[in-house]
């Protein structure tokens, strides 16, 4: 069998792969791991490394930060490069991140099979980058791993032939379930100084933070809940400065009130997740990861590409208006959801996408 190659560059992508290679290992699977370097700081790339054992990248492309078509441009450069000189068998790819579109835009021009997990998902809003990638790779695959049936739905409505799909469960759950015993709340309120009764919030979706007045529409609503909650923030390196100067880590509030943090690794984020009261997020795995760990969750967006976390689980979307009765809600107990995970996010996915891979590029 040639080797495969698996591609990884951003946060997301390092929880969905951890399951993946360890599951292609134990089956004497051959494979390279490229890490593109879109993220590329330790809090953002090498403490996930770390805490998931997953090994280390055999080449790091360095590619960094950039505007969309700059650092699509860096990845297409690069990637061809890598693969005239490794050429795979098939490259794996994860969600939805510039990494991903770059990659199988390569291996699509240069005859080699794209294997995407997370396929299937959308928001239908072409306005996030996010879906336009989603859209493109999955165009492109020629094996699409879906992690919840309204993806197999979505694929099959678009004309992929069903024997191209399939679904094999969530492999972001393997890697929540498989570290649930490291995730120790107490210790992670202990070692930064807040109570045991708190909200998180993450923010990072361009269409929140890169505008002064959408970001401002959220901040408002935000510090006045700091006085019915305390808010701890770890603060993602997109939108900190606009946030910052909107007064999100202004005192004004009292510290004892909004608590900010710099980006936590996965061990230290999920300690934070699971001890919270609700969480407050536009983040995607955060639904999925709220959900698994029956966390009332409110994201902050008019759509999402992961609906079975509200319909099978604790997530609700809002937007700024409606933000401080939504958490009424929840502080007064008013929220329902199911007590079962969605179908197979049953910590088995990245076994389940092993034996898929073998099974279509083992010979």
């Amino acid at each position: 069998m040639q080797p495969i190659t698996h591609i990884v560059g951003a946060r997301p992508n390092f929880m969905k792969a951890a399951p993946v290679i360890a599951a292609a290992s134990a089956r004497g699977i051959p494979q390279r791991l490229v890490h593109t370097g879109q993220h590329y700081d330790r809090v953002m790339s090498d403490v996930f490394f770390e805490q998931l054992g997953i090994p280390e990248p055999d080449v790091n492309l360095g590619v960094g930060s950039g505007t969309q078509a700059g650092q699509t441009a860096a990845l297409l450069l690069a990637l061809e490069a890598e693969f005239a000189a490794h050429r795979p068998g098939a490259v794996v790819v994860y969600g939805d991140v510039n990494s991903t579109l770059a990659a199988a835009l390569v291996a699509v021009k240069m005859g080699i099979p794209i294997v995407h997990v997370e396929a299937g998902l959308r928001s239908f809003d072409r306005t996030m980058p996010e879906e336009i990638n989603r859209i493109v790779v999955d165009s492109l695959a020629s094996l699409l791993l879906v992690t919840s049936l309204d993806g197999v739905e979505h694929l099959r409505n678009e004309g992929v032939p069903s024997e191209k799909i399939a679904f094999v469960g969530n492999p972001m759950i393997d890697t929540l379930l498989s570290n649930a015993s490291r995730f120790d709340a107490a210790a992670v309120a202990g070692l930064h100084g807040f109570g045991d009764r708190y909200a998180v919030v993450t923010l990072h979706r361009p269409a929140n933070v890169d505008d002064q007045a959408a970001a401002r529409s959220i901040v408002e609503p935000l510090l006045r809940l700091a006085s019915k909650i305390p808010l701890v923030i770890p603060l993602h390196p997109r939108g900190a400065e606009q946030l910052a100067a909107l007064g999100l880590v202004d005192n004004a509030t009292g510290p004892q009130h909004i608590k900010i943090l710099p980006p936590l690794g996965y061990v230290e984020f999920l300690s934070l997740v699971r001890g919270a009261a609700l969480v407050i997020t536009d983040s995607g795995g955060v639904q999925e990861e709220t959900t698994m760990l029956k966390i009332p969750c409110l994201t902050m967006r008019p759509n999402t590409e992961r609906p079975i976390t509200i319909t099978n689980g604790t997530n609700r979307l809002i937007d700024p208006a409606g933000l401080e009765s939504a958490v009424d809600d929840v502080l007064a107990g008013r929220v329902t959801f199911s007590s079962d995970p969605p179908p197979l996010w049953d910590g088995n996915a990245g076994v389940r996408i092993a034996a898929e891979i073998a099974a279509r590029y083992g010979a």
